[in-house]
């Protein structure tokens, strides 16, 4: 492609800062960015004719941990580990909700629950045995207990009769969050280019070289935020996770709000809009679920259809309105990566599935990084 002398000046000449990746991550970090450097040229990329990622497909749920998540989290990590990832968990959540305002997030606080399935019962065991515990581990954080157990009055079916209630955990619609965020950053005179595949980051110590699509132009720092696909561009520990997704036409009268967790989590679901948005099931192949490609895969979806017609909403009818997936970063740690990768390049990635919750933060982080 040959850019004309106008694509050249406007968009891709003299770039103080480009930041790979529009999601809340490079957004946020952009917007950081401009805050900090109100004159500096920033240009976002972005791979896909929407962030590509999480960011838009994600559930929506502004959580911090499930009870059981917690609970095996303590298993690999120190208590002081897990009161940080968990505190850094809140406090993304509140700079997310002051940065856009909870109406325009749709936030809203209608609590989280945790369900046990009768076939779990050592699972259900240990959390009612270790609930006081994790509350008193997180009392300095909330000065007053998260979780607590209470009767199942929605009508779920093959799941223990009590249910794992958190009181402080809530949801927000995910499109209008991103909507949010790209109307700010274009307001604040961030560049936002689309369908901008990077191929080549070239460091030579004074600034980096960028190939995309075909096009090679130069930026004096360049920021990578692209999460679940680091790995095709950096060689940082972040595997990719596949999350796939369905959710339902409108049903009448549905009395489920809240956001739910199933299964340690491997298993989530939500009202919106009066329908059910449900996702999960990656434990049903780990292997297969690790990989870039967007798409579907029978036995995932089979078993999210099940769920709805035996446990989640057995005696309602319900049809399918759509399908998708999204690709998460993860790693053998919780922790996010959030550093300086030579000279001019730097990264934020591996946000461990909480995107909603550390995305903000990350972004900032990641900012932070230039003096």
């Amino acid at each position: 492609m040959n850019l004309s002398y106008w694509e050249i000046k406007t968009w891709l000449s003299k770039v103080d800062f480009t930041v790979i990746g529009s999601g809340i991550v490079g957004l946020n970090c952009a917007l950081n960015l401009k805050q900090r450097f109100p004159k500096a040229k920033i240009l976002v990329l972005e791979k896909g004719i929407l962030p590509q990622g999480a960011s838009t497909k994600n559930a929506g749920f502004a959580c911090f941990g499930s009870l059981s998540e917690i609970i095996d989290d303590l298993k690999s990590h120190s208590k002081d580990e897990v009161l940080k990832l968990i505190k850094k968990r809140i406090e993304g959540l509140q700079l997310l909700r002051q940065t856009l305002g909870d109406e325009i997030l749709e936030y809203k606080n209608l609590g989280g629950y945790e369900l046990f399935l009768n076939s779990d019962h050592t699972l259900y065991e240990t959390c009612i045995s270790r609930v006081s515990k994790i509350n008193k581990l997180l009392y300095p954080l909330f000065n007053a207990d998260v979780f607590s157990f209470i009767p199942n009055d929605f009508g779920f079916k093959t799941i223990n009769p009590q249910l794992c209630f958190n009181q402080f955990e809530g949801q927000i619609d995910t499109g209008k969050m991103m909507d949010a965020l790209l109307e700010k950053a274009s307001k604040s005179g961030i560049k936002i280019l689309n369908s901008c595949e990077v191929s080549v980051i070239d460091d030579n110590d004074h600034s980096v070289n960028l190939k995309v699509n075909n096009i090679t132009f130069s930026s004096s720092k360049v920021l990578i935020s692209t999460n679940g696909f680091a790995n095709q561009l950096i060689k940082e520990k972040v595997v990719p996770a596949r999350a796939q997704v369905l959710i339902t036409k409108p049903i009448d009268d549905l009395p489920i709000k809240g956001t739910f967790h199933l299964d340690r989590g491997y298993y989530y679901f939500r009202n919106i809009d009066n329908r059910i948005l449900l996702g999960g099931g990656r434990h049903l192949d780990f292997k297969g679920e690790e990989t870039f490609e967007f798409g579907e895969t029978k036995t995932i979806q089979n078993k999210l259809e099940e769920l709805l017609k035996t446990t989640i909403i057995p005696n309602t009818q319900f049809e399918i309105d759509h399908r998708w997936s999204g690709i998460m970063g993860i790693g053998g740690q919780k922790t996010s990566v959030v550093k300086q990768l030579s000279n001019n390049v730097y990264c934020g990635v591996r946000l461990g599935g909480m995107g909603v919750a550390i995305g903000s933060l990350v972004g900032k982080e990641l900012a932070d990084l230039l003096k």
